[in-house]
């Protein structure tokens, strides 16, 4: 059996390079085409508009990332939480990743007005939630973690690290010393420090952070939350939000 991508495949792919080389706003059936080598007809044969494709793309980031997540859950409950956190780290130098985001971000500020590019980001959220969610639900269950409000939790875990993303992609030239290594990564570790480790049993420790960010550098199954978010379609590149920015 091939390996070869289908169809489908490159275009998404396509959709995925072309949203970093040219954002949202700007971004054209042609810059797609050009970006995956096939027709600008080819794609209106399977998309309609512009919108169609970028809703097929959204809702394609984050089928993926729910089949990588699923493929990860019955790895250790804090390896998986600290993966996750990790998912949300990129430096400042990484232009191909921070360009994504920000296409990504133009995207989601069109969920207000579009019912079926919200569907997505809200399906996007939900999964980031949940996986979370389900992580502590299972550390509760294997001794690992304290007993908490796993949603509740889950809820302040995915906004800490969203907003965060959010602000290192905004405000990028505006670094401070102590945040040279990105915003992102200041916040993962303070997450770590003031709302993970708080959970933690007697005994149980915490992964470093860097092991579980080259861990996933180095595993092509790994999601990337980004939005819809939760992944992007890039298996070198850990981080899919989810679209709403996603296990981006």
């Amino acid at each position: 059996m091939s390996d070869a991508p289908s169809a489908a495949e490159e275009i998404m792919d396509g959709v995925y390079s072309a949203l970093r080389a040219h954002g949202y706003a700007d971004l054209t059936m042609q810059d797609i085409a050009d970006e995956c080598s096939k027709s600008k007809s080819l794609l209106h044969y399977h998309y309609d508009t512009k919108e169609d494709l970028l809703v097929a793309f959204l809702e394609y980031i984050v089928s993926d990332s729910e089949e990588r997540i699923a493929a990860r859950a019955a790895d250790p409950p804090v390896e998986r939480l600290v993966q996750f956190i990790g998912w949300f780290v990129f430096a400042p130098d990484e232009t191909d990743r921070e360009a994504f985001h920000i296409a990504l971000l133009e995207l989601r500020t069109q969920g207000p007005f579009n019912e079926r590019i919200r569907e997505q980001l809200a399906r996007s959220d939900r999964l980031l939630r949940g996986t979370v969610a389900d992580i502590l639900a299972d550390g509760i269950e294997t001794g690992v973690f304290r007993d908490v409000d796993v949603e509740e939790t889950a809820a302040m875990i995915v906004a800490t690290l969203d907003g965060a993303r959010t602000r290192q992609i905004t405000l990028a030239n505006s670094v401070r010393g102590d945040e040279a290594d990105g915003y992102t990564r200041t916040v993962a570790e303070a997450t770590l420090r003031r709302i993970v480790e708080p959970l933690l049993a007697d005994g149980a420790e915490l992964p470093p952070l860097d092991a579980a960010i080259e861990a996933l550098r180095r595993d092509p199954e790994s999601p990337e939350p980004d939005d819809p978010e939760p992944d992007d379609p890039k298996p070198d590149d850990p981080e899919a939000d989810a679209a709403a920015d996603g296990p981006e």
